[in-house]
């Protein structure tokens, strides 16, 4: 192997798995040199990116960080607002990935020289030689599995990435991390939403959000709300609302500015539309049964694909699906492979007489 081909440009956030990723790979022989992207402002994150350079450091690879924040703003942050107050409810780990992390990963690996790039997500990718096809599949390990947030990748990225973790799981990786003396294997997990202090979105955007009316299906007024940004398809607490019978979330009517609530029934779809699809190997062009996960946590549930074209398809669920959300991400599977997947555009329920997902049960809140 070519020294290009065998030099990889591993992202390292810092956290216990892109440490170990960049770790597994130069205990494999490749010539590792590790890169962090801050994505928020010197004065947050800060601490993260000091542990990614003092790893580097003990593995004895290069690294260095660039300034991303800008470019993050702008392309993940905005999005994240401007979805929200059009009563969507947008995954920006999910754009960050599609329109940032790999798209600089590969980018500046080119300019690097090397043949590779990697991070420490769990999922896996598998070449086959005879189609010269390369598919993204779940990881071994399932209740950790991040193919999801991968949906995005195309065969020029795919070809030059490498996942290290995908056989792994979460306390094997942290074994690795303190047998190898990383000072990162007991770091907590990162929160889901990196550029969010506290956890608390609505402080973003809660300017352009006025309070307007709650109504249930027949329009008839319950209540006020206190902002659409506040609310998302499936919620039941917070509502302020007193009927004497639990009440969701079940549209988002963000032109009119109303909340629409109903009962846990209500909030069942068994159909949606995607936009933005994306093929991992080629378009499928009939009517396929698939399995669909609608959120990172969903299990995933047995459905028709139906293409409409090439970046839109109709899914028409066996079982209709608790609180499918416009602007999350519908994707695709068949048994471990990721086929594809698709922003949520618009969600419907057509039989209301089927019966709802064996063990969905209805949340909390």
């Amino acid at each position: 192997m070519k020294d290009k081909n065998n030099t990889v440009l591993v992202a390292m956030s810092g956290g216990v798995d892109s440490s170990v990723a960049a770790l597994l790979l130069k205990n494999k022989g490749f010539i590792v040199k590790g890169i962090t992207m801050k994505f928020m402002p010197e004065d947050s994150g800060t601490a993260h990116y000091k542990d990614a350079e003092k790893v580097a450091s003990i593995l004895g690879i290069p690294h260095f960080t660039i300034d991303a924040s800008q470019e993050f703003k702008k392309t993940v942050i905005d999005k994240f607002c401007d979805e929200y107050k059009t009563g969507r409810t947008p995954n920006p780990c999910i754009h960050c990935n599609r329109h940032m992390k790999f798209k600089i990963l590969k980018k500046i690996a080119e300019e690097q020289d090397a043949g590779f790039i990697a991070s420490g997500h769990y999922a896996r990718i598998v070449h086959d030689r005879e189609t010269d096809i390369y598919f993204l599949k779940r990881a071994i390990n399932e209740k950790k599995d991040q193919s999801y947030f991968l949906y995005m990748l195309n065969q020029t990225i795919l070809q030059k990435t490498l996942l290290p973790l995908g056989s792994l799981t979460k306390d094997k990786v942290r074994s690795i991390a303190k047998d190898n003396y990383l000072p990162v294997f007991e770091k907590e997990e990162s929160q889901e939403i990196c550029f969010i202090d506290g956890k608390d979105y609505r402080k973003l955007f809660k300017e352009c959000s006025a309070p307007g009316p709650i109504i249930n299906r027949e329009g008839k007024v319950l209540g006020t709300h206190t902002g659409i940004v506040d609310y998302t398809i499936g919620q039941r607490r917070g509502l302020g609302v007193a009927t004497g019978k639990p009440l969701y979330v079940t549209d988002i009517d963000s032109e009119k500015n109303v909340i629409v609530v109903g009962s846990g029934d209500e909030a069942y779809h068994d159909q949606l539309i995607t936009e933005e699809v994306n093929w991992i190997s080629h378009p499928l062009k009939t009517e396929t049964e698939v399995f669909a996960k609608i959120r990172s946590v969903h299990r995933a549930a047995k459905a028709k694909l139906i293409p409409l074209t090439n970046s839109k398809v109709e899914l028409h669920f066996f079982e209709p699906q608790w609180a499918v959300a416009p602007g999350q991400s519908a994707v695709f599977y068949d048994g471990d492979t990721v086929v594809g997947g698709g922003i949520i555009e618009s969600a419907s329920r057509i039989n209301i007489h089927s019966s709802k997902q064996t063990g969905s049960g209805l949340p909390a809140g």
